[in-house]
């Protein structure tokens, strides 16, 4: 369980910087600037998902092995 969570926390922050990234620069890669319906609120997707990212590491790591 633990690294299923740090995979989906691994994967929410790499799509959250990709659509801050996508944003600020002509570059066109990542989920964010794919989806139709968050078209017009994208930065605040790619920081929801930084967010996302950042939390289910916290929980990943109050999750210790045998505890």
């Amino acid at each position: 369980m633990r690294k299923l969570l740090e995979v989906l926390g691994f994967v929410a922050v790499l799509q959250g910087v990709a659509g801050l990234v996508t944003e600020f620069t002509d570059w066109d890669w990542g989920l964010v600037r794919r989806t139709g319906f968050v078209d017009g609120y994208e930065i605040y997707a790619s920081v929801a998902l930084l967010v996302l990212g950042i939390a289910l590491f916290a929980v990943a790591e109050s999750r210790r092995p045998g505890g």
